[in-house]
C-alpha cells in the first residue's frame, strides 16, 4: 500500500476525531490509528525496495550506455578502416574516427551523469517523503501521549 495514502488515511483520522473541550486535544479510534501504523510499518520497507530498484535502474542504464559507447566505438573503427582501405583518405579517416570516439564517449559520459542524478534525485525525493512521514508520525505519537498524560493529571480513567 503506499505510503502517501497511509499517511492521508491517518489525518483522516485525526480530522475525524472528537475534539476535547476546551483543549487541543483530540479523541481518535485506537484501533483504527494502530492499524494505520501496523500498515506504515509494512508499507516503509516497501518504499525502501522501490528506492534499491530506482538503484539497480542506474546500474543497468550504465550498462546500456557502455554498450552503446562499445558499438559506437566498434562502428567508429570499421568506418575509418573502410574509409582507408577504399579511398586511401587515411587523414581523414583518422580524423573522422577520432571525433566520432570523442562523441561517443561524450554522449557516454552524458548518459552516465544524467543516470547517476535521476538516481540521485529519486532517492533524495524519497528520503525527503520519508523523513516527513516520520515527522507527522511521530507529531500523531506525541499529540496521543500528551493527551494521556493530560487526562491522567485530570484523573480521567484510561481509554
Amino acid at each position: 500500500m503506499d505510503i502517501l495514502h497511509l499517511v492521508d488515511r491517518l489525518e483522516e483520522l485525526f480530522n475525524e476525531s472528537r475534539p476535547i473541550p476546551l483543549t487541543h486535544n483530540v479523541i481518535v479510534d485506537e484501533d483504527r490509528f494502530l492499524d494505520i501504523i501496523d500498515q506504515m510499518r509494512i508499507s516503509i520497507p516497501e518504499e525502501v525496495k522501490k528506492a534499491q530498484q530506482v538503484y539497480s535502474q542506474k546500474d543497468r542504464v550504465l550498462a546500456q550506455a557502455q554498450e552503446e559507447v562499445n558499438r559506437t566505438l566498434a562502428l567508429a573503427r570499421e568506418k575509418a578502416d573502410a574509409l582507408v582501405e577504399k579511398d586511401g583518405l587515411a587523414q581523414e579517416a583518422q580524423k573522422r574516427a577520432g571525433q566520432i570516439l570523442e562523441q561517443a564517449r561524450m554522449e557516454a559520459e552524458n548518459i552516465k551523469v544524467g543516470a547517476d542524478q535521476y538516481a540521485m534525485d529519486s532517492l533524495l525525493n524519497l528520503e525527503m517523503e520519508l523523513e516527513r512521514i516520520m515527522n507527522q508520525v511521530r507529531n500523531g505519537i506525541q499529540v496521543l501521549e500528551e493527551k494521556k498524560a493530560a487526562a491522567s493529571a485530570q484523573g480521567a480513567p484510561k481509554e
